[in-house]
Formats: C-alpha cells, sequence, structure tokens
C-alpha cells in the first residue's frame, strides 16, 4: 500500500511540475503580445440580398481579434436597399470597419 501511495504522489508532483513550467513558458512566450499588421483588410463583398451578411460579418470578428490592426471592409457590389442600410448599420456598430462601394476599394488597396 505505501507503495502505491508513493507512486500516485510521485505521479502528481510530476504532472505539477510539468504544468508549472508550461504557465511560466507560456507566459514568458507571450509577453511581447501579437503584433499589429497595419493596413490589412478584410474584405467582405457583398451583393444583392446579402443573406449571411451578419454571420460573415460575425466570422471576420473572430478572425480580426487574431490579427490586431485589421480593418474590416464591407465592400458594396450591388445591395439592395434593404441590406445596404443592413450593411450600413453593422459598419457603424464595428468598432474598425466601414462601408464602401465597390468602386472605392482600390482607392483604399492603394
Amino acid at each position: 500500500m505505501l507503495l502505491l501511495q508513493d507512486g500516485v504522489l510521485a505521479f502528481l508532483s510530476a504532472v505539477g511540475l510539468a504544468a508549472i513550467v508550461w504557465a511560466v513558458a507560456g507566459a514568458l512566450i507571450h509577453v511581447g503580445g501579437r503584433p499589429a499588421v497595419p493596413g490589412l483588410l478584410l474584405v467582405l463583398p457583398l451583393r444583392g440580398e446579402a443573406l449571411a451578411m451578419e454571420a460573415d460579418v460575425r466570422e471576420l470578428r473572430r478572425v480580426q481579434g487574431g490579427l490586431p490592426g485589421a480593418k474590416i471592409v464591407l465592400a458594396d457590389c450591388g445591395l439592395t436597399p434593404d441590406a445596404q442600410a443592413l450593411a450600413r448599420y453593422l459598419a457603424q456598430r464595428e468598432k474598425s470597419a466601414v462601408l464602401i462601394p465597390v468602386g472605392e476599394l482600390a482607392d483604399i488597396v492603394s
């Protein structure tokens, strides 16, 4: 019975030590944080009614979280008036999103 207790104690000690080393290494690796990527554009072309626009913008926001400095661009490639109003609302709601006509996309990229 003593041998089993010693074995369990040794196992838990090894796991605890590994967890501490893992946490310290993770903290040291991520000290600088993620560098910003200036000028990175996440472009979402929108046409017609753009039925999945809200889900697509939500997905771009998720991707943007891993890419500091990225900007969401909603490109109007012929939206209906209702969809354009929704796109305008979504662009205003997001902190780094903009709605532009597709013709002005070249001006932003250059």
